[in-house]
C-alpha cells in the first residue's frame, strides 16, 4: 500500500516537472497562454472567448436615438 502511494507520488513530481521545464529551467520562462485571446492565428480570424465576445456586443448599441425614433415614427404611419 506505502509502496503504491510513494510510486503515485514520484510519477505525479516528475509529471510536474517536465510540464514545467520551461517554468523551472529557462530564465523568465512562463506558462504559454492557453486563453483563445492569446492565439494569434484565432485573433487573426476574428475570433474571441465569449466572454470577450459577450463584452463587446453589449458596449456596442445596437441603435441610435436617431434611429429608434425613426423607426417608431415609421411603424406608427
Amino acid at each position: 500500500m506505502l509502496d503504491t502511494i510513494l510510486i503515485t507520488l514520484l510519477i505525479v513530481a516528475i509529471c510536474i516537472v517536465l510540464l514545467g521545464v520551461k517554468v523551472f529551467f529557462v530564465k523568465g520562462g512562463r506558462f504559454p497562454n492557453g486563453h483563445v485571446s492569446g492565439n494569434k492565428a484565432m485573433h487573426d480570424r476574428g475570433i474571441g472567448c465569449a466572454q470577450s465576445q459577450d463584452r463587446e456586443a453589449q458596449r456596442k448599441s445596437r441603435f441610435s436615438i436617431d434611429e429608434l425614433e425613426k423607426a417608431l415614427n415609421d411603424s406608427m404611419n
